[in-house]
């Protein structure tokens, strides 16, 4: 086959140019309107808004729930347990990813994106009323079940509703929509957890799930709603996917019991928790993610590792700045805003047309800009090192995930058949929450390891060089992470397959 031959079997004289001297007509002007609008064309408008608006208050969500969370584990005496109020929402949220990829598939995302909204919802009620940390992270784990729901069927949305040369766009305005989320979060939730207390930051988000839920259903279920193939008989859903789900969501908790636990007894518990990851991971995951297989299996990977060191890190952020160098909550949290703006602008770059050929180094460089914010991130430990560092190495940091982030979602969906779209972002979703999770257990047991259990102390008070503070307890969590986001530097280069 030639150069110049037509791949789809049309004849190759159909490809000739007109023997005219006519000016050359408009290529896209054969077109339907849709396949040349952009994202807020006519066609798209409602429904970009509607999920936009819906990735908007899960960035809201967990920008304010990061400001306030040293709040809350201080007041119900778990600051030991710290980790496991993040890891809660992403090891339930593994489940129900699975549930939600196969559900799309079959249903279309309107239901699983729904339901999930409503937990999400019922799960910050549960954790604003807790009187206990083990309460707390109960809701925390109902809004994971939510929020796995969500995200797949998100995903399922781009893919069926947008032709691929404006998801690039699409996704960009997701990041985007992190930006005043991530300004207004921090100052809204630092503002009110001061003057009121932080549950009200938990139980006033839920009221904000009406405004998604009016502008993003009705346009969902008139350009997305139905199986992909309405003539196709209807697959029973794979019981088998949804047992492994069950089994990684429960591996991945029973790995953060036990390193929280850090005694011989939870040996047990790790041991169990590692015989069921194994067969779910590889029942789950691509073929060849693991060992970093090109293509597919390498984005799956990849949006782990990104996700997973990244996230760790930033977990760890406002407790480090509250109990080592004295910040209030709203301070800590707007330490880290400038990254909304800085990953909107990661994720833009890597939309625009021309930067296309260039994808694979963008990810790379977005991997060593990880890998070097998270490094610089602990430097605050050291008391002359202002705390400005911080702000101005996440913005860098931000950045790069923005560009990363992205990309490995834009190759998913290209490396994807449409009725495969949805075990697919269920794939790359079950990376992205299975490394949060094992990597925040791996943290949290190395903070707590090093008497991070005791930083509470400082926290009460906001005494600089107090008994409670353990500075090598959080460079514990920063200095591993930063190593696994250099191995993502490698797994970026594999993304692609080479053509022999």
């Amino acid at each position: 086959m030639t150069a110049l031959e037509p791949r789809d079997g049309t004849d190759a004289a159909h490809l000739a140019p007109p023997a005219t001297d006519a000016p050359s007509p408009d290529p896209l002007s054969d077109l339907p309107a849709a396949a040349v609008e952009g994202v807020l064309g006519r066609t798209y408008r409602a429904l970009s808004i509607g999920i936009v608006s819906v990735v908007f208050l899960i960035a809201f969500e967990a920008t304010a729930v990061g400001t306030a969370m040293p709040v809350a584990a201080r007041e119900l005496n778990g600051i030991p347990l710290y980790a496991f109020a993040f890891s809660a929402y992403f090891t339930t949220s593994l489940f129900a990813m699975v549930l939600s990829g196969q559900w799309a598939d079959r249903r279309g995302p309107l239901q699983p994106l729904a339901t999930g909204i409503t937990a999400f919802g019922v799960g910050l009620l549960l954790s604003g009323a807790a009187t206990g940390m083990w309460v707390f992270i109960a809701g925390r784990a109902v809004q994971g079940l939510g929020g796995g729901l969500v995200i797949v069927a998100l995903y399922v949305v781009i893919g069926r509703a947008y032709p691929e040369h404006i998801r690039p766009a699409i996704l960009a305005a997701f990041a985007a929509s992190w930006v005043i989320p991530s300004v207004v979060g921090p100052l809204a939730s630092g503002t009110v957890t001061e003057q009121l207390g932080w549950r009200w930051v938990f139980v006033g988000i839920p009221v904000l799930i009406v405004i998604p839920l009016a502008l993003a259903l009705p346009a969902i279920r008139r350009t997305a709603s139905g199986p992909a193939d309405p003539a196709a008989a209807t697959e029973p859903y794979d019981r088998r996917r949804i047992r492994l789900a069950l089994g990684i969501s429960a591996g991945a908790g029973l790995l953060q019991y036990a390193g929280q636990e850090l005694n011989w007894l939870a040996l047990l518990p790790a041991a169990v928790g590692v015989a069921l990851l194994v067969p779910a991971v590889r029942g789950l995951l691509p073929t060849g993610t693991v060992r970093a297989a090109r293509g597919l299996p390498s984005v799956v990977l990849l949006r782990g590792i990104a996700a997973g060191s990244f996230i760790a890190a930033e977990s760890f952020v406002p407790l480090m700045l509250v109990t080592q160098r004295g910040l209030s909550p709203t301070m800590a949290g707007l330490s880290l805003a400038v990254g909304g703006a800085t990953w909107a602008l990661g994720s833009f770059v890597q939309s625009r047309p021309r930067m296309e050929p260039y994808r694979e180094r963008l990810m790379v460089t977005g991997m060593l800009l990880v890998a070097a914010s998270i490094a610089v991130a602990p430097t605050v430990l050291i008391e002359g090192v202002p705390v400005w560092i911080v702000a101005v190495a996440w913005a860098f940091g931000c950045f790069g995930m923005g560009m990363v982030i992205a990309s490995t979602s834009v190759l998913l969906l290209k490396l994807s058949a449409p009725e495969e779209a949805g075990s697919n972002s269920a794939a790359l979703q079950i990376s992205d929450g299975l490394s949060n999770v094992l990597l925040l257990a791996s943290g949290g047991a190395a903070f707590a390891a090093l008497g991070g259990g005791a930083v509470g102390a400082a926290a009460h008070g906001a005494v600089q060089g107090s008994a409670g503070s353990h500075p090598g307890a959080f460079a514990a969590v920063f200095l591993p992470m930063a190593g696994v986001a250099l191995v993502g530097v490698w797994v970026a280069t594999r993304v692609l397959v080479r053509e022999k």
